[in-house]
């Protein structure tokens, strides 16, 4: 695993279609196949995505609960359906930090940018007990189809700036 240096970048509003999941950690990987039901659907309707697909964190109570949205992002949103939710990430200041490795390897590089942004000072869009958060993503840079290898993968981690 290696992960660069944190920075932080200002990010524009960015809509998306995702699927909300609730599950414990050891469950997460059940959540890997929404993301390609949240393509089929676009694809379904003519929705072009506009990026990778993306994880975003709500709630955070290790190991028992996981709060996420499993997620495309497209140009503009309408309206989704019961399971096809329409969403968008907000506008902001962000830390982030890219990781290249096996996504098992994620929460570490998570904690790497977590610990970087406290030695910093940097306030973070969380509850103090960072449990709930108001925007906290992965973002799958890699197409697995392009590259198989999972130790090859490269996800961006960001955290937005209170």
């Amino acid at each position: 695993m290696t992960a660069n240096t944190p920075e932080i970048h200002q990010r524009e509003a960015q809509p998306y279609y995702a699927i909300a999941a609730t599950l414990p950690m050891s469950e997460l990987v059940q959540a890997v196949p929404l993301a390609g039901e949240v393509f089929d659907w676009l694809g379904q309707r003519g929705i072009a995505p506009t990026g990778p697909p993306l994880w975003r964190y709500l709630t955070i109570e290790m190991p028992d609960r996981l709060e996420i949205e499993c997620g495309v992002p497209v140009a503009a949103t309408v309206a989704g359906d019961d399971r096809v939710l329409a969403r968008e990430l907000p506008a902001g200041r962000y830390a982030t930090v890219l990781h290249v490795g096996h996504p098992d390897d994620l929460v570490g590089a998570t904690g790497e940018l977590l610990d970087w942004a406290a030695r910093e000072g940097i306030a973070l869009d969380a509850s103090p007990d960072q449990r709930s958060w108001g925007c906290r993503i992965e973002e799958y840079l890699t197409d697995p189809a392009e590259q198989p290898d999972m130790h090859q993968w490269v996800t961006r981690v960001s955290m937005r700036l209170a």
